[in-house]
């Protein structure tokens, strides 16, 4: 199967993340996105809810979405997660499999920054879709990779029937809602309404824990 992975600490999720990942699934007839909630993400400190909660927002999510699935694999891990490290031990459990590893231009920039980079092109193909004001100069460091690796169109390959080389960039054009967690956090923290950012069912998650008070 054709196995789109979007990871993050979904601190909490919200609808920034379910709507692209089920416009990317339909875009790219994938038969599922995975979502994968991180335990302790390296490039940050902490989380400000336990992995216990985050996990179980996720999982309702997944519940709502048939073609949305819950991926525990990084946060079970009592270390730091490192993507890399994750597509080896997801290709070792489930060879049958090709992955795509979903990221914004905002993270796509910053990949020189992550554990050994370079590998995650012999592990999966990417998905590249760009956040609302984020846009890539032509002198960046990044371009040159952008280009010999991006695959734009379907007369470059046919992804219906898996004839992709393993290590293409897939931009996508999918809507992207402007939100972050931070915005919900700070929204709950200041009892604002985020009834337009985040699913109901987190919504009462949330309220039913008294998560993001503090």
């Amino acid at each position: 199967m054709r196995i789109g992975i979007l990871g993050g600490t979904f601190d909490p999720i919200h609808l920034g993340h379910i709507r692209p990942a089920l416009d990317i699934k339909q875009q790219l007839q994938l038969d599922e996105v995975w979502l994968m909630p991180n335990h302790i993400p390296p490039h940050k400190q902490s989380t400000n809810v336990d992995s216990q909660h985050r996990l179980a927002m996720v999982e309702q999510i997944c519940q709502q979405h048939k073609d949305l699935k819950l991926c525990d694999i990084e946060i079970k891990r009592q270390t730091p997660s490192y993507t890399v490290v994750t597509l080896q031990q997801l290709q070792q459990a489930y060879p049958q499999h090709q992955f795509y590893f979903i990221m914004g231009m905002d993270s796509f920039i910053n990949l020189p920054q992550w554990h050994l980079w370079q590998q995650l092109f012999e592990l999966c193909h990417i998905v590249l879709c760009q956040r609302p004001g984020w846009q890539l100069d032509d002198n960046h460091p990044m371009q040159k990779v952008l280009q010999q690796k991006t695959r734009r169109n379907s007369a470059q390959f046919n992804i219906s029937n898996g004839n992709l080389s393993v290590g293409s960039i897939i931009p996508v054009d999918t809507i992207l809602q402007d939100i972050s967690s931070t915005e919900v956090r700070e929204k709950l923290l200041n009892h604002e309404d985020v009834s337009s950012l985040i699913a109901p069912c987190t919504k009462t998650y949330i309220q039913q824990h008294q998560l993001y008070l503090t």
